[in-house]
């Protein structure tokens, strides 16, 4: 009887010390993945189910900049691609109406999404605008080519650009302005080899809504002529001006004409002396920054 009973305790008590069974849940399988997989590789598998998916709908989204935006810091260690035969949006970085082509060596300007508003090809290769390049990219209304190596703007190149409000050539090795759209309010053509040859005398004479101009070290031997009203910051500094005449800013036969908009104009750098064109400047709520002596 004993012996019954102390079975029969034994019985009772392993069960309850006996650990709970398991939940009944998705074990997760560590064995498909190796822990040495970087997140690069990780990135690479979700940029290509994108790009399937992009292909399915018919969407048109920048894939390479889906990739940077989910991507760590170690992918911009990743030097740039010199391969001009990839699609722009890989090559380039689009995002909102923007395309940033900085710095990646290109030698042309890439073809465009047609939606494209604003244009960063900064510190390039570039050597040549041809007309072709925005002709069916009507909606661009910023451009900025600064620190490439154009030398030659085709005839119309900028022609069907209504919307542009600025555009930048700065640090290139410009000889002559193209024509300009006329709808700019910034042109910047500072650090060129511009003459005053190079102008045309009515250049900027439709540009009403010009407000910043920029021509500084350049070759120019005068200052622009038929420059707009609408003109607040000019600068001329560090070129070859020697002349200047009472018509450059003002009106010789009016001579109560104010530049009301007219608020800096810097010409230091120049060889010509201020003092001895006075008249020049009468209509100017300030007078030129230069050498007076």
């Amino acid at each position: 009887m004993e012996t019954l009973q102390a079975t029969f305790f034994l019985f009772v008590f392993v069960p309850l010390v006996s650990p709970a069974p398991p939940l009944q849940q998705q074990p997760f399988q560590l064995d498909e993945y190796d822990t040495d997989v970087s997140m690069a590789s990780l990135i690479q598998q979700d940029y290509e189910m994108q790009s399937q998916d992009i292909i399915k709908d018919g969407t048109n989204v920048s894939l390479d900049t889906s990739l940077r935006l989910q991507g760590d810091d170690s992918q911009l260690d990743v030097p740039p691609t010199k391969d001009t035969n990839l699609p722009t949006c890989l090559l380039c970085v689009c995002l909102s109406g923007s395309v940033y082509c900085e710095e990646i060596d290109i030698e042309a300007v890439p073809p465009l999404p047609k939606e494209t508003a604003y244009l960063y090809a900064r510190f390039n290769k570039i050597k040549r605008i041809a007309a072709s390049d925005f002709a069916d990219i009507t909606t661009l209304r910023r451009i900025d080519f600064s620190g490439n190596r154009i030398e030659e703007i085709e005839d119309g190149a900028f022609s069907k650009l209504l919307l542009l409000e600025e555009l930048s050539l700065a640090e290139n090795r410009l000889v002559k302005l193209p024509v300009l759209p006329p709808k700019l309010t910034t042109f910047n053509a500072n650090q060129n080899r511009i003459k005053s040859r190079g102008i045309k005398a009515n250049a900027f004479k439709k540009l009403t809504n010009l407000a910043y101009l920029y021509l500084g070290h350049n070759a120019l031997e005068s200052v622009p002529l038929n420059l707009p009203e609408s003109l607040r910051i000019l600068h001329l500094q560090y070129n070859n001006i020697t002349t200047i005449t009472d018509d450059t800013f003002c009106k010789s036969n009016n001579t109560r004409y104010i530049r009301t908009r007219m608020d800096e104009i810097r010409m230091e750098g120049n060889p010509i002396v201020l003092a001895k064109h006075v008249n020049a400047f009468s209509c100017l709520r300030m007078l030129p920054v230069g050498t007076y002596y």
